[in-house]
């Protein structure tokens, strides 16, 4: 097999991470034969630093180009400045727009040695597996956001939109890999409340009528949060809304003892992906050696 890898180091631990999956996937290669091309580009902090832009043109179009995507991690107490014209994780969006990757996918599974160091008891984390479908390129992170001045004080507004395909296509995901694991999809959203959220679930139930030997349950994000915590083995394919599955997500990850052991996929309609650990930079430990690759 030939392919290209376009690499994305980012900021902090980034570069020692992405460096030593380098050397895995170059051990993979002369094992089974397959040859494998580099394309290291900026990204994040880093890239505001040479460029003033968290994701050059160059990095995009490269990536576009490319048959996958590492990314190591971005951001840091350096770029921190919440006034700031631009900030690390915006090229983290961006790519994943520009890429067209709407599907996030974190699975959790706990393994025997790591039981000891989850925060849960060994009884309620044996055996879990859970698979996390994060929507990746609508609602809060990608609506209308803008400040004004009133009368009474600084108004901020952030807008959660999303389209109907935006939310049939993510449904469809959960239910097709479902039906590889133990056919269950639980689709968290908060419509008792939220009117996208309506529009979700209503969606969601539309998507499933397709999937007979899928089983799906509705919950709101709140009670599937305390569920992740209580009973996280009655988990198979969680699927939700941007910001929602952003939480819930890592809530998961932490699960199994350790946030840097677990993996993240972003996928899209091609065959195209981006591939990432789901730490962050960790910057107190950058260039220490420390990191777990």
């Amino acid at each position: 097999m030939k392919a290209s890898i376009v690499l994305l180091p980012g900021d902090g631990v980034g570069p020692e991470v992405v460096a030593a999956a380098r050397a895995v996937l170059d051990g993979v290669a002369t094992r089974f034969g397959h040859q494998f091309t580099y394309d290291t580009h900026l990204i994040g902090g880093i890239a505001i630093d040479e460029t003033g832009d968290p994701l050059p043109a160059a990095t995009l179009e490269a990536a576009r180009a490319a048959d996958a995507v590492l990314l190591g991690a971005v951001g840091g107490p350096k770029w921190d400045d919440p006034n700031a014209k631009t900030r690390p994780e915006k090229g983290l969006l961006a790519i994943r727009q520009g890429l067209g990757l709407y599907a996030n996918l974190r699975p959790v599974q706990s393994y025997p040695e790591l039981v000891a160091s989850s925060p849960l008891k060994p009884d309620r984390i044996e055996g879990v597996n859970l698979l996390v479908l994060r929507e990746l390129t609508g609602g809060l992170y990608f609506g209308k956001q803008y400040r004004e001045q009133t009368e009474r004080g600084l108004r901020v507004v952030d807008t959660l939109e999303y389209m109907d395909f935006e939310i049939r296509r993510v449904i469809r995901l959960a239910c097709s890999l479902a039906r590889g694991r133990r056919k269950k999809v639980t689709s968290v959203d908060k419509a008792n409340v939220l009117e996208s959220s309506r529009l979700w679930r209503q969606i969601a139930t539309e998507v499933a009528r397709d999937f007979a030997d899928v089983t799906l349950e509705h919950q709101l994000v709140d009670s599937c949060a305390m569920r992740l915590v209580t009973a996280p083995g009655s988990f198979d394919v969680l699927v939700t809304e941007n910001m929602f599955g952003d939480i819930l997500s890592d809530e998961a990850a932490v699960l199994t003892g350790s946030l840097g052991m677990l993996p993240s996929a972003s996928l899209g309609e091609g065959r195209l992906g981006l591939y990432e650990p789901i730490h962050g930079s960790a910057p107190d430990i950058a260039g220490k050696g420390l990191a777990n690759p």
